[in-house]
């Protein structure tokens, strides 16, 4: 290093003595003057860079760390299930006999999963053709005054937490549907006109940010070919932006799939195959929340609640995956 210092100094004191023109000559420099130590040191952005780059990897490290760690905590006591209770997959998966308290032959998520699967596939039905619209609405004919409007309210509907929908469920939703269908009014139905108001903000936000990446040069072009507004945004716009609705449409699944506090309420949380949308009904999340906190660690009705929590992970998992997939092919 100081072999390094000495070669430098060199070089400087060579090149103040070589300067041949007098009106850029540093008068008062002289080379026994220059501070080698100075010009080598690290300069203040140099530095913060340094410590900037430093923080950036730590915090990619404590983030990877702390999602090993999630999954394997989950997969530990999920998978204790299976492993120490001895517990048939295939029993839990199918089965629609759950009572873990009475044994591992009465494990079965069966009706828990199908109940998820038909909470989240009809919220998602149900919203996707209402974000489409507000989100046309917004892009295509609307970009003033009430478009901001709309975006405000859909703001609005993302900030309102999940127990106050759970409570509207119950006040409202579940009375008028056991006015109009009878029966308790708690079920599938309910759930998902509730996950419908939940899940659609998230999709119409995603699917205006799809319009919006379509260039213009698109709808121009169709424009000049004699198209209509209607026939450009049906063979032009839904066409050039599907892969990003079907992106919103998958986050708009997976946030109804997780969605625990605001099913509970209005589901009934009785775990059996449902045999119609208005018979009570439960899905992972609602079984979770409303006995997670009346098991003892350890023991088979709490690693049964650690395999639900588990499969919920796969489906989040396999969500993302999904939404990689659409982004790869798109």
């Amino acid at each position: 290093m100081s072999k390094n210092k000495q070669d430098l100094q060199e070089v400087v004191e060579q090149a103040i003595a070589e300067q041949k023109v007098p009106h850029v000559k540093f008068k008062k420099t002289a080379p026994q003057n220059v501070d080698v130590a100075k010009l080598t040191k690290a300069s203040k952005e140099t530095r913060q860079e340094r410590w900037g780059k430093g923080l950036t990897f730590l915090a990619i490290i404590l983030i990877g760390i702390l999602i090993i760690a999630i999954i394997g905590f989950v997969g530990m006591h999920g998978l204790a299930t299976f492993t120490s209770d001895k517990v048939n997959i295939g029993h839990f998966l199918f089965s629609s006999e759950w009572n873990p308290s009475a044994g591992s032959s009465h494990v079965g998520a069966g009706a828990m999963i199908v109940t998820s699967f038909a909470v989240t596939l009809l919220a998602a039905l149900i919203a996707t053709p209402f974000a489409i619209a507000v989100a046309l609405f917004m892009t295509e004919f609307e970009l003033g005054k009430r478009s901001n409007l709309l975006q405000s309210v859909m703001e609005l509907l993302v900030g309102i937490p999940s127990v106050v929908y759970g409570f509207l469920g119950l006040t409202v939703v579940v009375p008028a549907i056991r006015t109009i269908f009878g029966g308790t009014g708690f079920g599938i139905l309910a759930a998902t006109l509730i996950l419908f108001v939940m899940v659609l903000p998230t999709i119409t936000s995603l699917t205006v940010d799809a319009f919006k990446a379509v260039p213009k040069e698109l709808r121009k072009s169709s424009a000049a070919l004699g198209a209509t507004r209607w026939q450009t945004i049906y063979h032009v716009v839904l066409r050039a932006a599907r892969s990003r609705i079907l992106t919103a449409i998958i986050f708009g699944m997976a946030r109804a799939f997780g969605e625990a506090l605001a099913v509970q309420m209005v589901i009934g949380n009785a775990v059996l195959m449902p045999a119609n949308l208005v018979s009570p009904s439960a899905t992972l999340t609602s079984q979770l929340t409303s006995q997670m906190g009346n098991t003892v660690m350890g023991t088979l009705p709490n690693n049964a609640l650690w395999s639900l929590a588990l499969l919920l992970l796969a489906m989040s998992l396999f969500f993302n995956f999904l939404v990689r997939l659409i982004g790869k092919r798109s």
